[in-house]
């Protein structure tokens, strides 16, 4: 082989856990187990019996991939031989259900790659569909006797849902509508939510009814620290009102579907950042 074809996945570290194992002091191990946790430098001193650490730990595996995340790639290819090959052309497509996206940085090719020499490349793509992925990564080149060689590597990969999203519909007496919008995060970490908001449909205004007055200051009705725990759920709600042009005519506004669409940012691990954006919704 002339050449040696790197892919990785770019992550970042995640903080390294460890399961505390103790026991009461009149047991037979006594005060052994407790000690082996306070001098275990992976532990919080003072907090050795929570599983969180204080270390960082690199990417074991290729980890999973949520819809609305960023995924990042390393691509090198490296010259193994001992010959000058010319042309090069690393290509890098991603292969989903629906379509194909090239993902490559330069569609130019090197002119010529010395032995022991590489070419790296990273790329980037807003995973906007779910199921299967396939990175399909191809290098052309011509060697010194002027024959033109090609191959291709595939990488598969599963991009998975992350948040299961649920709207309710209450129509009042008047002409506005009050929607209820369930979250749940269905992966296996905590999220920071930064953002739930209503993008409402062109005859609409919208507020939100997410937050409370306390002495004077807005606070949410989540807390402070908004973090959503795997499988939790967390209902928000807004009111719409249709806007003065449209609120005269009755009839328009009763035979409107359209409300609007959610749109949601969170982080999750060190400062991921994923965003989704709902179809528009319905009413009946």
């Amino acid at each position: 082989y002339l050449f040696i074809f790197a892919v990785m996945r770019l992550t970042k570290p995640t903080l390294f856990t460890n399961i505390p194992v103790t026991c009461e002091e009149r047991d037979l191990p006594g005060n052994l187990f407790n000690q082996l946790m306070k001098d275990d430098p992976s532990t919080v001193k003072g907090a050795e019996t929570l599983m969180l650490g204080e270390m960082l730990t690199l990417p074991q595996n290729f980890g999973n991939i949520f819809l609305g995340e960023t995924f990042s790639s390393y691509i090198s290819v490296h010259n193994d031989s001992n010959q000058v090959v010319k042309d090069i052309l690393v290509k890098a497509d991603l292969q989903t259900s629906s379509q194909r996206l090239n993902l490559s940085a330069s569609s130019a090719a090197v002119a010529e790659l010395k032995p022991d020499c590489c070419i790296d490349d990273v790329i980037h793509h807003e995973v906007k569909e779910i199921g299967t992925h396939i990175l399909v990564c191809a290098v052309s080149y011509t060697t010194q006797t002027g024959e033109k060689m090609y191959f291709r590597k595939f990488f598969k990969f599963q991009v998975l849902k992350p948040l299961d999203v649920k709207t309710k519909f209450y129509n009042a007496e008047t002409d506005e509508v009050f929607l209820e919008a369930q979250i749940q995060n269905i992966t296996t970490s905590p999220m920071f939510m930064e953002k739930v908001s209503l993008e409402p449909s062109m005859m609409y205004n919208v507020a939100e009814l997410n937050t409370v007055d306390t002495a004077g200051e807005s606070e949410s009705t989540f807390g402070a620290r908004t973090y959503l725990q795997p499988m939790d759920t967390r209902q928000y709600l807004y009111c719409l009102k249709p806007k003065q042009e449209f609120a005269e005519k009755a009839g328009v506004i009763k035979g409107v579907t359209v409300i609007g669409k959610l749109d949601i940012v969170w982080k999750t691990n060190l400062g991921e950042r994923g965003r989704l954006q709902t179809s528009q919704l319905q009413r009946m």
